[in-house]
């Protein structure tokens, strides 16, 4: 034991009474607009490089991999009385055959990226291009990769836009449309 008196314990303090708290309104000096990080030119590292459908082999080769490990407790137990493995594990393993050779085909190789894409859109449209949208899509049963490109005209204000679909396998246009402007951009002009 210690020769050193206990230190005394002190019982909380009630809480104070507290005045509602009272915020005040914020200026329009006060709010400020930021843009999300993702968005910052000034964080630009470089190009993007668009993700390639061929990724898809990979869980295909996983799900076959799965069908045949079912395939094989399915044999090693069937000619006992099995509990745990049945005949389900056969319709699995069915299954996931199928959805791995499904996977396996649409892993189309990308072959054409945006640019090349843009360049083909250009080339169709027949005049110079001002601004310009790439966007993947995929068409098709097979998921058949597809650059769809929006473009507009370089003059200011824009006086054609067009739509063209470009193959993201072979770089042929799958489908492309072209029509003047009828967006009314006159109350922007200084």
């Amino acid at each position: 034991m210690s020769d050193e008196p206990d230190e005394p314990t002190s019982s909380p303090q009630p809480p104070a009474e507290r005045e509602p708290s009272r915020t005040e309104p914020l200026s329009d000096a006060d709010i400020r607009d930021a843009l999300p990080a993702d968005l910052d030119a000034s964080g630009y590292v470089g190009p993007y490089l668009f993700p390639n459908n061929n990724r898809r082999r990979i869980p295909a080769i996983l799900y076959w991999v799965i069908s045949a490990v079912c395939v094989g407790l399915w044999v090693a137990t069937r000619g006992g009385e099995p509990v745990l493995v049945n005949s389900g594990f056969l319709a699995a393993a069915v299954g996931l055959a199928l959805v791995g050779l499904y996977s396996f085909v649409t892993g189309w190789d990308l072959d054409v990226d945006e640019r090349d894409a843009l360049v083909a859109a250009t080339r169709q449209v027949g005049f110079p291009v001002g601004h310009a949208s790439a966007q993947m899509g995929w068409r098709g049963l097979l998921s058949r990769p597809t650059w769809r490109i929006l473009l507009y005209s370089a003059e200011d204000p824009p006086e054609k836009r067009g739509l063209v679909l470009i193959d993201g396998v072979n770089g042929d246009v799958v489908e492309w449309f072209v029509e003047d402007n009828p967006e009314d951009w006159s109350d922007l002009r200084p």
